[in-house]
């Protein structure tokens, strides 16, 4: 293969496939897992940006990005990418305990009633549909189905790693996933227009690299930085008196 064909392309964060039908399945797997028709019901949770809004913390395409971008940067990338990236590193090892110890982790992260809910309810409704996947259906399915509360940030990494979706892009996914799901409440909650959530994406998935680099860096008993104005927008949302989303 010539150096030309073999340099890689990047689309939103994602490598796109150079070596044949194998690549091009994993790629088509991440697509879909990343994809907004995936039953787990991510669209109806805000992480907190719905009060933000009601409390106008965040008024407009700007205050927005700034808000969506202090979430990705310093919440989920130091949370729920390290715990992916070391589901995944447990499975390879084949160690139980650190797995079912890192479902507990993820859960535990989450520092209020509605963010954990969210957690939660993903967390299940992704063990629904890997319950009805061959490939996926194997012991790791097993110990968070016995679980008493599965995280969907390992079932996710469960997902990424039985469909050989290579780390780096199971995290860009995540993070993609992540900014699609805010922007789409943003344009909602702001509200935004249709050409201002699209250049919103465009802005932010430029950090979707650099976020996947720095979580890398990350150990894990370092994972969990808190964001106290996202979970303090997270907790009182719970009693906001009118609201679109369930968190």
């Amino acid at each position: 293969m010539s150096p030309k064909a073999a340099r890689t392309a990047v689309i939103k964060g994602i490598a796109m496939p150079t070596n044949g039908s194998a690549d091009i399945l994993q790629l088509s797997r991440l697509l879909q897992l990343c994809s907004p028709a995936l039953p787990v019901g991510g669209f109806s949770f805000s992480l907190g940006l719905e009060y933000a809004v009601d409390a106008a913390w965040v008024t407009d395409d700007k205050s927005c990005a700034d808000w969506v971008l202090a979430v990705m940067q310093n919440s989920v990338v130091a949370s729920d990418l390290v715990i992916i990236r070391e589901t995944i590193k447990a499975i390879e090892a084949d160690d139980k305990a650190q797995f079912i110890y890192l479902n507990q982790l993820s859960i535990a992260l989450r520092e209020s009633k509605e963010l954990k809910l969210g957690e939660v309810a993903m967390g299940q409704a992704m063990l629904r549909l890997l319950n009805n996947q061959p490939q996926a259906n194997c012991r790791w399915l097993e110990y968070l189905q016995q679980a008493d509360e599965a995280s969907f940030a390992c079932a996710f990494a469960l997902c990424a790693q039985r469909w050989q979706i290579s780390l780096n892009n199971a995290l860009a996914g995540f993070l993609w996933t992540f900014l699609e799901n805010q922007i789409a409440a943003a344009t909602k909650l702001v509200p935004l227009g249709q050409t201002q959530a699209q250049n919103l994406l465009f802005e932010l998935s430029h950090q979707i690299s650099p976020c996947v680099e720095k979580s890398l860096t990350i150990a894990l008993q370092d994972a969990g930085d808190s964001m106290p104005n996202q979970v303090m927008a997270a907790a009182k949302h719970e009693q906001q008196y009118s609201r679109l989303f369930r968190s």
